[in-house]
């Protein structure tokens, strides 16, 4: 018999059986010219292990869903059931009896036999022959769970032609189907056509629409259901809440509240648990702790939610808190509970001391919290801890990878996170599109183009190229890696363009100093439509600044403030101190320091230090100094910066006193005045060129 089902421990076929491949094709083309010398087992074996036609002379087997099988195999036997059915052959007779109890449909499905489970019910409906409507509830929810869309239309083509479209629990589960496959409009339209709805169908729709972000559809829906005369049930109330949480819709969800005590369902600890979500996701923590305090039963959710509620307003000490009374009040902590409490932490100290609960509970090999667990630790900075997390996972996802990979580029560890990349491929874990955004991102970092049009060509086969957030960081990298014309030609054959595509591609202008390129896209992307954010402005002043456009970049500040709405942060206000200073405008450049409505930082004053660094001015040089040092006292640069400027003025004594000084703080020097010493790292003088940070994170 062939052992079609044989692999090495890599996954992949063993050497050995690459003679088999030929025996297999030979077998099949045996099959094919006299099907009657083989038994078909396909409607009464009991495992996948067992084979779909066995010969009865040798005993040898044959698997349709073998990987050994040639192309044409799978066509050909669909082809052949056909032909016997339309020819009256014996599988004919055998159809009906074979759906005849839908459990065997229910059965291909859980073995993940889809497409066999939907061909059959194709050939039952062109033979007029009725399939039971469970057999197609269990085809649905099997295209649900794995969001089988075209399937999903496939089948709903084949209740429409068998006249079962008008049956509610069938509609019902159509509505739930394209819900689960990202399809709110198709669950729409079914839902319009269908002669009558119950709650179960109001639920439905209204769900559809929660799940997808769309939460002010659903309130409206749950109205209009109510104006029918259907009363909400507990599934109901719990939907529309969670689509009240969405939006922070407190007022709607208060207004619900008020219909659940009429309706006597607050006691529910379902209900109780949803209104104690809604609450802290709408920010009044002080009602979710009241409704969860006047619970009579509270489980496992209830709890997670109220933590939830103090983690997402910064209450770390409260979710904290409430986690120890879980504990004392018996209640067993889940994987959500340590994923939520996790989230709440603010400090690297936190995060261990949570994890070493993780670790006594026996939840860091749970594959959420333990991504959860790297995210975090990276986020942190503590790249070691992250590292030995993941090492540690025994079942990791994508988005633990994801997690990892990230962590070395957030931290500017590009090589690192590629080779990381490459170890995922090896290991046969599927990219997605965060994958390939943190991978660029990678490249970005360390300017390493050729590797990352080696990545571009693996989005292409995998059709990613399209993602808006993909393309985005194509652009990205592609501009900070200096090959602006790359960048631009992904930019302009991006179907789907967002804040984020246009600030990428003008911060790729500023990086290169092109200033009057930069303002021109930003006038093109203001006239399709899309609104600049804080980041967008910055890269344009960055542009300008570089570029020595004063007044398009004064013009600029103005009207982002006064005509666009967007409030300047800290560093707007360090980027048009960096312009005026850099046309030689420091004594405006002062005055717009001390007009700022906001605290200037240390970034601020350094940029005014370099502008008078650049033009030799000592005066505005020192009173620059002395607001750097007094908010960091042992900025190196400042003092590298300042003495740049005594030398070049010709007052060696003052040189010699910032020497001193130097001394004191802890910053050595070295050679003279050309360099210095902080931390056992040199820092040479004429390298350290004091700016604004020129570009943020996209």
């Amino acid at each position: 018999m062939v052992e079609c089902q044989e692999q090495g421990q890599s996954g992949f076929p063993m050497p050995e059986i690459s003679g088999r491949v030929v025996r297999t094709e030979q077998l099949w083309q045996e099959f094919f010219s006299d099907p009657s010398q083989w038994w078909d087992n396909r409607f009464v074996k009991k495992s996948p292990k067992y084979p779909d036609f066995r010969h009865k002379s040798t005993h040898e087997g044959l698997w349709i869903e073998g990987f050994l099988n040639p192309p044409w195999v799978k066509a050909k036997v669909a082809s052949m059931i056909l032909d016997q059915m339309h020819s009256g052959g014996r599988l004919r007779s055998r159809v009906p009896n074979f759906f005849g109890n839908c459990d065997n449909v229910n059965k291909l499905c859980q073995e993940g036999q889809l497409e066999e489970a939907l061909h059959m019910v194709e050939l039952m409906v062109q033979q007029n022959i009725q399939a039971p409507i469970n057999a197609y509830v269990g085809l649905l929810k099997r295209c649900a769970r794995r969001k089988a869309l075209t399937e999903g239309k496939q089948v709903h083509a084949l209740v429409v032609e068998s006249g079962l479209s008008s049956d509610i629990f069938l509609a019902n589960t159509l509505i739930d189907m394209y819900a689960k496959c990202g399809s709110v409009l198709d669950a729409r339209k079914v839902f319009n056509t269908m002669p009558e709805h119950n709650v179960f169908s109001w639920t439905a729709i209204i769900s559809a629409y929660a799940d997808h972000g769309q939460g002010e559809e659903a309130i409206s829906l749950f109205h209009k259901m109510q104006q029918t005369g259907i009363a909400p049930d507990i599934v109901a109330f719990v939907v529309v809440l969670k689509a009240c949480a969405s939006i922070s819709a407190l007022e709607q969800g208060k207004q619900l509240h008020s219909q659940i005590v009429k309706s006597h369902f607050e006691s529910d600890v379902i209900v109780g648990s949803a209104l104690v979500d809604m609450y802290a996701k709408c920010g009044d923590i002080e009602h979710a702790r009241q409704v969860f305090n006047n619970m009579h039963e509270r489980n496992v959710m209830s709890w997670n939610a109220m933590i939830a509620g103090y983690a997402q307003q910064g209450l770390g000490k409260q979710a904290f808190a409430l986690y120890e009374q879980m504990r004392k009040e018996d209640m067993q902590p889940n994987n959500a509970t340590y994923v939520v409490l996790l989230k709440a932490c603010a400090s690297l100290g936190a995060l261990r001391h949570i994890h070493s609960h993780i670790l006594k509970s026996g939840f860091e090999s749970d594959v959420i919290v333990g991504t959860t667990l790297v995210d975090l630790y990276a986020k942190c900075g503590s790249l070691e801890h992250a590292r030995q997390v993941f090492r540690n996972m025994r079942e990791r996802n994508v988005v633990s990878w994801n997690a990892m990979i990230a962590g070395y580029a957030q931290q500017g560890l590009g090589k690192e996170a590629l080779a990381l990349y490459e170890e995922m491929k090896q290991e046969g874990m599927q990219s997605d599109e965060f994958t390939y955004v943190a991978v660029l991102k990678a490249c970005a970092s360390i300017a390493y183009l050729e590797q990352g049009k080696q990545i571009h060509s693996y989005i292409i086969k995998s059709r990613f190229e399209s993602d808006v957030i993909v393309g985005s960081a194509l652009v990205d990298m592609y501009a900070k890696c200096g090959c602006l014309e790359h960048a631009r030609q992904v930019f302009n054959n991006m179907h789907e363009r967002d804040v984020v595509s246009w600030t990428a591609m003008i911060a790729g202008y500023a990086q290169e100093g092109l200033g009057k390129e930069s303002l021109r896209l930003l006038e093109h992307m203001q006239k399709e439509g899309t609104k600049p954010n804080a980041v967008t402005y910055l890269s344009v002043l960055s542009a300008c600044s570089h570029s020595g456009l004063i007044d398009e970049g004064c013009h600029l500040f103005n009207s982002m403030c006064e005509d666009h709405g967007v409030t300047p942060t800290v560093d707007h206000y360090a980027c048009m101190v960096d312009l005026l200073g850099r046309a030689g405008c420091l004594a405006d450049a002062e005055d717009f320091i001390n007009q700022m409505p906001i605290p200037p930082d240390a970034v601020v004053w350094m940029a005014l230090l370099g502008a008078a660094r650049n033009h030799n001015h000592v005066e505005i040089g020192r009173r620059a100094f002395d607001c750097v040092v007094k908010l960091e006292p042992e900025n190196a640069t400042a003092y590298v910066l300042l003495s740049n400027i005594y030398a070049a003025a010709g007052r060696s004594d003052e040189v010699a006193r910032m020497r001193k000084d130097m001394d004191i703080v802890g910053v050595k020097q070295m050679h003279g005045c050309n360099c210095i010493e902080v931390d056992n790292q040199v820092h040479t003088f004429a390298d350290c060129d004091a700016t604004y940070p020129q570009s943020k994170e996209i």
